[in-house]
């Protein structure tokens, strides 16, 4: 029998919930039971986090991942950055370094087998900028440190889950994004991933772009010239569609599809977080939703939401999106595994 699956967890900014989070999904027993982590990141501000939310458990540093071992009531923490206090709740270079340090030795572990999956607690693209990298966030820079070409988003929420033609870039961009080539890519990378989650044999909704998935070109012809003849190459994968974008989310949602995709970010965005965000009186907000990152060597899993600068080191931050994500990502190498 195998072993449980090794995840690398990276902190993230550490001025926002990102080392909250992560703490507070490690002390569930469900994910003790699930898979074996190491974080990567700060062993001074995982420190400052277990006093946050009172947490009395053992927190040692590791030099390498290689040598975590399974230890109750134990956090191991792979230390990427010098140690001395980090601002909070604001943007900062020396946090951006910390959180790309963190993310750049969790990816080359990963990448040498020595974990099996990361899952990530958010950066801030600010940060991340301010100590002179260029990237826009988590995907792309996953894709630049694997070497990854061709990759893609996915949103999970329950039953829903939502894979994008393209992120973050102009509405206009978007569209001229919107290509067979492209559209056939994701639709064989949510295929793989549909796999890895134990769908043996996916349905995958393909969303239009325009109206009513065109209405036959009177709203628009990319459905005619881009989508459907991507739709026809991959219908041996389970494509079908394209379906009319107002109602596609929801019977996705409802179990007609296993995944849905999105041919831009705000058209999958809105519908994911309609269904994981619960926004409260009060600022409360609660999110369970999981990103999981198509396409690359490597499983990589994360939270679906920010830093949340405004919420942070006040011990109130909702750790389920976090805890999903380490759990999606420990299942998800177990289906690789059998596969």
């Amino acid at each position: 029998m195998k072993s449980v699956p090794i995840i690398g967890i990276t902190m993230g900014d550490p001025a926002g919930i990102g080392p909250e989070v992560v703490l507070k999904a490690l002390t569930h027993r469900e994910t003790a039971e699930a898979c074996r982590c190491v974080v990567y990141g700060s062993i001074g501000v995982m420190q400052e986090a277990a006093e946050l939310i009172g947490w009395d458990g053992r927190i040692v540093q590791l030099e390498h991942a290689a040598s975590a071992e399974a230890e109750e009531h134990t956090l191991q923490v792979i230390s990427c950055g010098e140690e001395h206090p980090y601002p909070k709740g604001e943007v900062s270079r020396q946090c951006g370094e910390l959180a790309f340090q963190a993310v750049n030795r969790a990816a080359a572990d990963a990448m040498g087998g020595i974990v099996e999956a990361v899952s990530t607690a958010p950066l801030n693209k600010e940060s991340l900028r301010r100590a002179g990298y260029p990237w826009n966030g988590h995907t792309e820079l996953f894709a630049e440190l694997t070497g990854t070409e061709q990759y893609a988003m996915m949103l999970v929420e329950g039953n829903l889950r939502v894979v994008h033609v393209s992120t973050h870039v102009s509405l206009k961009q978007a569209i001229s994004l919107v290509r067979t080539k492209r559209i056939v890519s994701v639709i064989r990378l949510v295929h793989d991933a549909l796999c890895d989650m134990g769908i043996p044999s996916p349905r995958i909704a393909v969303a239009g772009l325009n109206p009513h998935a065109g209405e036959g070109g009177l709203f628009g012809e990319e459905e005619i010239r881009e989508i459907i003849p991507a739709v026809k190459e991959t219908a041996d994968l389970g494509a079908s569609g394209p379906y009319p974008p107002d109602t596609v989310f929801s019977r996705t949602m409802g179990g007609e599809f296993d995944a849905a995709a999105a041919m831009y970010h705000d058209q999958g965005h809105i519908a994911l977080k309609t269904a994981g965000f619960k926004y409260e009186r009060g600022g409360k907000v609660s999110i369970s939703g999981v990103n999981i990152t198509l396409g690359l060597p490597i499983i990589r899993t994360s939270a679906d939401h920010g830093t949340a600068f405004d919420r942070a080191w006040k011990g109130t931050a909702d750790e389920r999106s976090m805890l999903s994500a380490v759990l999606s990502a420990a299942e998800m190498v177990k289906n690789r595994r059998s596969r």
